[in-house]
């Protein structure tokens, strides 16, 4: 049987509500009592629940994190990256996904009742911003991972979603590609539209404004970047370049390209965004705009670990940059070394 906080109480001789006391160092007690009491916990090699301790000081040394769901590309390197942080300050975490819609968002919502962690981690499922905000309202820390390039009413990290875009464009410029495709992901995601006005504008100063054929929304999926790509080629509209809003899409291109009788780079440049791991093993490996997702989920922790110990929230975004990863999905092997 394992030992309990009783059975610890019984061997000193004192009562239960001493004992927790010295766990957690409130109160004033007897320098000698407590060391009685500390003797005892070593002798019977009594553990106390991590719970327990935390809610007996006023926490659940848990930290909640929302996310709509684990099949996302890149979302356990968010994970991870919160995992990394928890972890070694002692807390636990507590995951939730949206993949069942509302019945889990009312599961989400009776643990939050319960008070069953201290704060919040959001990567926004859709629909569900107006709630979250109540609950940062309402005391509850939240910091927002990846704000679709929207102000949100709490703190958040985000990266440089323009920027990305914009160096895609320059990429393909410096390598003479005048006719870009490019694969959005979903319209009304703002990351969506921050990525295409950085590379759309980057053309235009550039005196090529894009093709309005050859601007396709997709979402974010393997067959999107397939069907976007085979749809220009059955309608007879050319392009010398790919620049897909996710690496999964790029990696559908890539496909449809290979299948039409066309070749990567020489033919048609392909451009991706997030540098998840698939993209080093497409075939060609992909170019692809870096986003920062572990440490976008390391610096989201660390904001909550650091309001635990007294720091205030930050008002403006934590902002970390996207990097142009180049590999010979744009250029030759040898190419691709030198600018890497």
């Amino acid at each position: 049987m394992p030992i309990t906080i009783a059975d610890v109480a019984a061997r000193a001789g004192v009562s239960k509500t001493t004992v927790s006391r010295v766990l957690n160092g409130k109160g004033e007690l007897d320098e000698t009592t407590a060391a009685r009491v500390r003797r005892v916990i070593d002798e019977l090699g009594y553990v106390p629940s991590a719970r327990a301790v935390g809610l007996a000081r006023g926490r659940t040394q848990i930290v909640g994190m929302l996310v709509p769901s684990l099949t996302w590309p890149w979302m356990g390197e968010v994970v991870q990256g919160v995992v990394d942080v928890v972890e070694s300050a002692g807390y636990g975490l507590l995951l939730f996904t949206c993949n069942r819609g509302e019945e889990s968002m009312r599961q989400f919502a009776s643990q939050v009742s319960a008070k069953s962690f201290d704060g919040l981690l959001v990567i926004e499922p859709e629909g569900t911003l107006d709630y979250i905000a109540d609950l940062h309202r309402g005391g509850l820390p939240v910091v927002l991972i990846d704000d679709r390039g929207h102000q949100r009413p709490f703190p958040s990290v985000a990266t440089t979603n323009r920027s990305g875009g914009e160096s895609a464009a320059r990429h393909l410029l410096e390598l003479g590609r005048r006719r870009p495709l490019v694969i959005t992901g979903i319209e009304a995601f703002g990351c969506t539209q921050e990525r295409l006005a950085g590379f759309a504008e980057t053309y235009a100063d550039a005196g090529l404004p894009l093709d309005p054929q050859l601007v396709v929304e997709g979402d974010f999926t393997y067959d999107s970047g397939r069907d976007a790509v085979n749809g220009r080629f059955k309608a007879g509209i050319e392009f010398d370049a790919v620049f897909a809003h996710n690496d999964l899409s790029a990696g559908g291109a890539l496909q449809a390209i290979r299948e039409a009788g066309r070749t990567v780079p020489d033919d048609v440049a392909v451009v991706g965004f997030d540098d998840v791991p698939y993209a080093a093993h497409t075939e060609p490996p992909l170019t692809t705009v870096h986003q920062p997702m572990r440490e976008m989920g390391e610096a989201a922790a660390r904001m909550l670990m650091s309001y635990f110990e007294g720091v205030p929230l930050p008002d403006a975004p934590t902002v970390i940059p996207t990097t142009l990863i180049t590999r010979t999905s744009t250029v030759s092997a040898l190419a691709a070394t030198h600018l890497a």
